[in-house]
């Protein structure tokens, strides 16, 4: 079985005992979280469909750590102004493994 979840913004395909990197959450290592706006579920070939959610499902998991992703270099240059810029970025993320998958 498997659900797509809409995660801070994002859709996800999440599964039973997989992990997902979404964007920084808020809540301590080892807290349970829930995601309320789950938009389709698969179970073993019966799909269901949201309008746009699907009432009553909920896709459940627990926070395992807060990380950062790896630095991304921004580098802009005008050729002949004597112009260079050079910026660096590090998306933050929460790993969360996912626990349970509740349809009705």
């Amino acid at each position: 079985m498997y659900a797509i979840v809409n995660i801070s913004g994002k859709q996800f395909k999440v599964e039973k005992d997989k992990t997902v990197y979404a964007p920084t959450m808020e809540g301590k290592e080892g807290a349970k979280v829930e995601f309320g706006e789950v938009l389709l579920t698969d179970d073993k070939g019966k799909v269901n469909v949201g309008t746009p959610i699907i009432k009553g499902a909920k896709v459940s998991g627990k926070i395992v750590e807060h990380g950062k992703g790896d630095k991304v270099i921004v580098f802009k240059k005008k050729r002949r102004k004597g112009y260079k810029v050079k910026n660096g970025h590090r998306q933050g993320y929460t790993k969360v493994l996912i626990e349970k998958i509740t349809a009705k």
